[in-house]
Formats: structure tokens, C-alpha cells, sequence
């Protein structure tokens, strides 16, 4: 082990509090395995971290990305998503065969999904825009959390107005989905593509309503004017 990760750990334990493990267990379904942090400490550990890693080579850092991730705790994965965001200006299109090892390896809750896709996925996608077509084939998969990847990835982008088609293309390939955390993740997507495309997902919404999930639903028209909400929750008998 890094004696950089070995000091990480040691920090993480020094600052556990078992209230807040204990507390953290009931916003997941799922076992999850915490030293029990507020975010907010976790993310200021990380950036006093980084200065220290920031001048080492990219592989380097990933090596320690993935060293953190075996650990399985919660917040050592939210430090390789701020590490892993960090590096933006240094992606290469090889680095999304690790990101997607890193996705359906290490990923085992919606906090580590969404900490991790929202920013690192989402700026490496602007970069290299044609791998969407891979998001659109993890829609495919049988581990959920590479399902939720292929639309939470895309949320940053999509509350820019970008990619509007690719993200619709996305919810209508997991629109059918029987899980329910990936019903939010592309419900999600399509409330944060609505921020500049009402008219577009409202359409959207309302052509595929008798087959998309009330949770779904809920979150694509949550920021909609509430005409347009009244119409979209309408029963259609």
C-alpha cells in the first residue's frame, strides 16, 4: 500500500463517527460499508491530499484511485471521484476502459455512482462525445449501477442544454426499467434536460407515459410549470 493511502485511512478513522454510520445506513437499500463522515470533511481531506498527489503521473493517480475503491468504504470513493475529476485537463479516450472498470467493479451504491459520473463522466464525455454510443450500451447491463451510469453521466452536461437527443435516446433505451433507482437516475436526466428543453421532454413525457414508471415520471416533470405537471400526471384510462 501507498504510505499516502495508509495516512488517507488513518485520517478517515480519526475523524468516524459512529452516529453518523449508523444514520447513513437508511438512505440506501443496499449494505453499505462507511467510516461514517459528513461529505463536506471527506471532500476537504481530498483537497489537502491532492496537492501532494496532483504532481504525480495520471496512471499513478489511478493506481491510487483504485486502491481506495478496494477498500469498499463509501467515503474513500468519494475521494477518487474529486481526485478523479481534478484530472479533466489530462483525459485520453483510454481512460474510459477504466472509468467503466471502475463503474462495474468498485460501484456499489448511488452515492458512488452519482459522485463519481455526474463530474468525472459527464467532463469526460464532453470531451470524447462519441462515447455516449457505449453509455447507450450499458443501458444493457445486468448490474444497475452501470444502468444508472449510462444517465447520470450525462446530467451536468444535460443542465447546460447539451445533449438533449443522446439523453433522450438514453431514457427511452432504460424507460421500461423494472429498478427503481435507475427509474430516478434517467427520471433525473430528463428533469435537468428540462431546465432548457421543457417543450422537447414534456413531449417526450407525454408520448411515453402509460409505459414509464410513476417514479420516473415524478422526476422528469419536477421542474415543469405546474399546467404542464397536471397534464403529464393525468391518468389515461
Amino acid at each position: 500500500m501507498d504510505p499516502l493511502i495508509a495516512r488517507i485511512r488513518k485520517e478517515l478513522s480519526e475523524h468516524a463517527d459512529p452516529q453518523i454510520q449508523k444514520n447513513s445506513q437508511r438512505f440506501f437499500k443496499e449494505e453499505i460499508r462507511c467510516y461514517g463522515m459528513k461529505t463536506a470533511r471527506v471532500v476537504a481531506i481530498a483537497k489537502q491530499y491532492w496537492k501532494e498527489v496532483k504532481p504525480r503521473d495520471k496512471r499513478e493517480i489511478f493506481a491510487l484511485c483504485e486502491d481506495l475503491y478496494r477498500s469498499g468504504y463509501m467515503e474513500e470513493s468519494f475521494i477518487v471521484s474529486e481526485w478523479a475529476q481534478r484530472l479533466s485537463d489530462n483525459y485520453e479516450r483510454e481512460d474510459f476502459s477504466v472509468f467503466r472498470h471502475w463503474i462495474g467493479t468498485y460501484i456499489t451504491n448511488w452515492a458512488s455512482c452519482d459522485g463519481f459520473c455526474n463530474h468525472t463522466m459527464g467532463a469526460f464525455i464532453e470531451q470524447y462525445p462519441d462515447t455516449i454510443d457505449e453509455l447507450k450500451r450499458w443501458t444493457r447491463s445486468e448490474n444497475r449501477w452501470m444502468r444508472r451510469a449510462a444517465a447520470v453521466s450525462l446530467i451536468i452536461p444535460a443542465k447546460h442544454g447539451k445533449f438533449l437527443e443522446e439523453s433522450l435516446a438514453i431514457a427511452d433505451l432504460l424507460l421500461t426499467d423494472g429498478d427503481d433507482l435507475v427509474q430516478k437516475g434517467y427520471g433525473w436526466l430528463l428533469k435537468e434536460a428540462s431546465r432548457m428543453h421543457t417543450g422537447e421532454v414534456f413531449s417526450f413525457v407525454m408520448e411515453r407515459k402509460r409505459n414509464m414508471p410513476r417514479t420516473a415520471l415524478r422526476y422528469a416533470i419536477e421542474l415543469m410549470p405546474k399546467e404542464l405537471k397536471a397534464e403529464a400526471m393525468k391518468k389515461d384510462w
